[in-house]
């Protein structure tokens, strides 16, 4: 009688996914992990576009990792004076070090150092590629005080986008509206550098204080600065089908 041969089942992904998948970073900066060649399988160095299934021996920049792990997304209250950053040795604040939990989770869309508010903080490298991607326009919004009356020609200036002559861009209309004397609240659909400060600065305003209150259905809330609370339920799911990843 002929004996049936097994075949090989085992599932496997791309070396990318799964680094974002392990939390190590995004997609993106997988990819220049793998290109930068400090990226290995099993002792080799890893090449763009290879497929593994999880049971071997990778590893990034010499440390072997320990596997997927269990998604966790949270809404944080970054302090002003805080940086988004997890290497800059030289950085009095980083992020890495106020956020205390126990998987390491990695920032969608930074905030200034200066500015404050809503820091959304996950180990899912896709929802983060998800929530950076510009042309998918998700809204961010934010409170801002500026150091001169908030006028009807500021307000209609800034809403229908602003030429950035430092970045040869002009920025999308977008929804503004007054809430103080001095203060306004915008909503944002792209992730440009410091992109409120220099809208504002355009006008011949400053920023005096800034704060990110929501990033898609995601509210701020009632939550102080440095604390945090763990998206789930209702709230979590739509996150992703809003991110587009159910």
């Amino acid at each position: 009688m002929e004996k049936k041969t097994e075949k090989n089942t085992e599932k496997k992904e791309r070396l990318n996914k799964y680094l974002a998948a392990c939390g190590v970073c995004s997609r993106r900066e997988a990819d220049k992990l793998i290109e930068e060649g400090r990226v290995t399988i099993d002792g080799e160095t890893a090449a763009t576009g290879m497929r593994v299934s999880g049971r071997e021996r990778i590893a990034v920049n010499g440390k072997v990792l320990a596997g997927k792990e269990e998604k966790a997304v949270l809404a944080y209250y970054k302090p002003a004076g805080v940086i988004c950053t997890e290497r800059d040795r030289h950085a009095e604040r980083k992020i890495s070090d106020e956020l205390k939990y126990p998987v390491r989770l990695t920032y969608a869309g930074r905030l200034d150092k200066e500015s404050e508010g809503l820091l959304m903080m996950t180990n899912d490298g896709e929802l983060i590629d998800a929530m950076m991607r510009g042309a998918n326009r998700h809204e961010k919004e934010y409170v801002v005080k500026v150091d001169k009356e908030v006028t009807e020609d500021f307000l209609k200036g800034m809403a229908k986008g602003v030429y950035l002559e430092e970045l040869g861009l002009t920025t999308r209309e977008c929804e503004v509206r007054k809430s103080g004397k001095f203060t306004f609240v915008i909503v944002l659909t792209q992730g440009v550098n410091r992109q409120i400060r220099r809208m504002v600065e355009h006008f011949g305003y400053r920023v005096r204080a800034l704060k990110r209150v929501r990033v898609m259905n995601v509210n701020l809330a009632n939550l102080k600065p440095g604390e945090y609370r763990v998206l789930q339920g209702e709230e979590l799911r739509q996150l992703y089908q809003r991110a587009g990843l159910h």
